[in-house]
């Protein structure tokens, strides 16, 4: 007599429920921190290219501008600045940040640069805080209030320079 023994081998239905359900809770947790993470990383971004911009306005008056300030198009002209940060826009932003930089109304006396968070709220944020400075060289934050609005003065809260 041949008895053979039909065994079933593989992962229960409750086994592979129980490792869905884990990879849920993994998912549920790091999910937030990553993309914390990415809008840290693109505030970070944004405070390097605000002092980019900064000692680029300083070389600017003390060589090409003549004792002026500039635009960022008239700081990628010079050389001084690359075209992804001059060109910054809602449709193609810098790390989710709109720059801008234009001389005061005596350009020989002050300027001012503004880095805007393109999403301030939900998942798909870039980031939190609006970036501003100016002939000082101080970088100040403000809390963004609304999608690609910038800070109107280089006031608020200074970061650690």
């Amino acid at each position: 007599m041949n008895m053979k023994t039909n065994r079933q081998e593989g992962f229960s239905l409750i086994e592979l429920l129980i490792v869905v359900a884990i990879i849920g809770i993994i998912a549920a947790i790091a999910i937030p921190n990553l993309l914390a993470s990415r809008r840290a990383a693109n505030e970070g971004s944004a405070i390097a290219s605000i002092r980019t911009i900064t000692s680029a306005e300083a070389t600017y008056q003390a060589t090409t501008g003549a004792g002026a300030y500039g635009s960022l198009a008239a700081l990628n002209g010079a050389g001084l600045v690359d075209s992804t940060l001059s060109n910054s826009s809602a449709t193609s932003p810098k790390s989710g940040y709109i720059f801008a930089a234009a001389p005061a109304a005596n350009p020989n006396s002050d300027y001012l640069t503004t880095a805007a968070v393109v999403k301030f709220s939900g998942a798909t944020a870039t980031g939190t805080r609006n970036f501003a400075s100016d002939a000082a060289g101080v970088v100040y934050w403000a809390a963004a209030t609304a999608d690609a609005t910038p800070m109107g003065s280089a006031t608020g809260t200074p970061i650690g320079n």
